[in-house]
């Protein structure tokens, strides 16, 4: 990692040489793609990349955190529950409850990270304290950042002669200085007593001689805080901080960037502390939560950024799109896109269709997501996938389904035709109950409609409803609703009501069959050479057609004496 002055930390790639080759990049919502390109720097050299892959740069890697993970579902609960009572809130309630939503924010960070050491997380919420607790927040907030007096103690204590232990004053004094303990004002010529006794007195340079006991600057500020001005005001805060910091550091060493955060805060400089903070953390959850919160109280004068946004938004945006990374916190992203009213649906849009679909369970998830906010083309988009996969599974009436909710004619003609070849190969349909209940949805498409009306033809044929069997398989050719390559088939359906006793077709319904058998028969290509399966396929289709021929035939003249005879009478 290579720091820049006020800028985040450089990632270098190992072995990724920039400056000698161009580099390539491509962002994702949540990762970036990087390799080197052929293209040197230099004018004459060989066209080769040097490293020849391609990394994958996630940002947020902390959504990954087991630990975290936790923080950010508890933490969504606390966001949500602030944005529905905001609108009757008002003035004075609005500090009130903010004061009140803080605490529940701390509570959650504190119980979660308990088990990280407490350095890598910070606490800044100076706005929202009480003036006149202020020394007892500092003080619970020294406690959580340093552990080692509690570590050390239960070291002293638990040896067999406490008070001979190498480490007894060192406890003595590093307890002092981070639980404000007190001991008798006895053995004054004890050099340790007389440490501790400078130290409550507030002797600066007897504290700084302890400062191996002292962890960090902070922990020098509160303890000189303790033992020289206990009453401190709010607003003379900046001025013991800074002086702290320098006092423990010296010279020696520059301030880390924790450091620069933690001077803001003691300025009261909100702006600045979430400048920092985005700068130093890892991921976009303290700064995102904390404009919120500012915000709602309102206590963070915000403006609008050059790309319509304001920094509440912007920070809000930033953060749920990193939840979007994750397999499962991305659902947590759609309730903060939700309360970015400028660019949240927008950006919602662009990440959940990046979402992937691989479970059915998932999808139907996002799906539900998607129709709630009327994402119309998200929805079509959504079950069109769904359609194809079930199609390449084989799955027709899954496919048909999803099909008929994307309202995609051209899938559903797809999936009817192969439901349609399914039944030439099979001699039967499958999925009947989806077919039989398709309703207006049939309408979706030319085809559908035809896969409806076939399937009623079936049902009409076996309650014995041979008129209106007739008529329909009839008026399916004639309308142009039936493909021309399934003539054949319906032709052949129609043999079986040509050969009742009772004749069903009349004779005009007759002459129509046979002017279709005609226009197939006439239009068929010539072929050239075939195989031995091509001629038997042929030999099957002739026969066919003479059995038909000669079935019109025969059904057209019982037909004319049978309507001869009515007429006659």
């Amino acid at each position: 990692m290579e720091e820049l002055d006020g800028e985040p930390a450089v990632t270098v790639i190992p072995g990724v040489n920039s400056k000698k080759n161009q580099m390539c990049f491509d962002w994702g919502p949540g990762e970036m793609l990087v390799c080197e390109t052929s293209f040197s720097k230099k004018e004459k050299s060989e066209m080769v990349p040097s490293c020849p892959f391609i990394y994958i740069i996630r940002k947020d890697v902390d959504v990954y955190s087991q630990i975290l993970r936790k923080l950010f579902n508890e933490s969504h609960g606390i966001f949500l529950g602030l944005q529905r009572i905001d609108e009757e809130l008002t003035g004075k309630s609005r500090k009130s409850h903010g004061r009140q939503f803080s605490s529940q924010v701390r509570g959650v960070t504190f119980v979660v990270l308990a088990s990280l050491c407490p350095h890598q997380f910070i606490e800044v919420g100076w706005s929202l304290l009480p003036a006149g607790h202020l020394l007892l927040h500092l003080l619970d907030w020294v406690r959580l950042h340093v552990c080692e007096v509690d570590s050390l103690s239960a070291d002293v204590l638990g040896s067999e002669n406490p008070s001979n232990h190498d480490s007894f004053w060192n406890l003595g004094l590093g307890g002092m200085t981070s639980h404000g303990w007190s001991l008798p004002y006895t053995f004054a010529t004890n050099p340790h007593l007389e440490s501790l006794l400078k130290i409550m007195l507030g002797d600066e340079a007897a504290l700084l001689e302890q400062k191996e006991l002292l962890s960090n600057w902070y922990h020098f500020l509160v303890t000189r805080l303790l033992y020289s001005n206990p009453t401190v005001k709010p607003i003379d805060l900046h001025y013991y901080a800074q002086s702290s910091l320098d006092l423990f550091l010296g010279g020696e060493s520059s301030p880390e960037p924790l450091d620069n955060i933690l001077l803001a805060a003691f300025e009261f400089d909100i702006h600045q502390v979430i400048k920092e903070c985005s700068i130093a953390l890892s991921n976009w959850w303290f700064v995102a939560h904390l404009t919120d919160l500012l915000d709602h109280c309102k206590l963070l004068q915000s403006h609008n950024l050059y790309f319509g946004s304001n920094m509440r938004e912007f920070l809000l945006l930033e953060y749920a799109s990193g939840l979007f990374a994750h397999p499962s916190l991305w659902q947590l992203g759609v309730d903060y896109f939700d309360y970015c009213p400028k660019l949240g649906r927008v950006s919602l849009e662009l990440h959940i269709e990046r979402i992937p679909l691989n479970t059915e369970q998932k999808a139907l998830k996002v799906l539900r997501i998607c129709e709630q906010r009327q994402m119309t083309e998200q929805v079509r988009s959504i079950c069109k996938i769904l359609a194809m996969k079930a199609v390449r599974n084989n799955r027709l009436g899954s496919a048909l389904s999803w099909s008929i909710r994307a309202k995609d004619a051209a899938f559903a003609t797809l999936v009817s035709d192969r439901f349609l070849r399914d039944y030439c190969e099979r001699g039967c349909f499958s999925d009947l109950d989806l077919i039989d209940n398709l309703g207006p949805a049939m309408m979706l498409s030319d085809r559908l409609t035809f896969l409806g009306k076939y399937r009623e033809f079936h049902r009409m044929y076996g309650e014995k409803r041979f008129a209106d069997a007739a008529s329909l398989l009839l008026s399916l050719m004639t309308s142009g609703i039936a493909p021309r390559s399934f003539w054949m088939t319906l032709l052949t359906d129609a043999l079986p009501l040509l050969e009742q006793k009772q004749v069903i077709f009349s004779a005009e319904q007759t002459y129509e069959l046979m002017q279709c058998l005609e226009d197939l028969t006439s239009r068929r290509p010539v072929r050239g050479e075939s195989d031995i399966q091509q001629l038997q396929d042929e030999d099957i289709e002739t026969t066919k057609v003479e059995m038909l021929r000669l079935a019109l035939a025969r059904n057209l003249a019982r037909a004319i004496i049978r309507e001869g005879s009515l007429e006659g009478s």
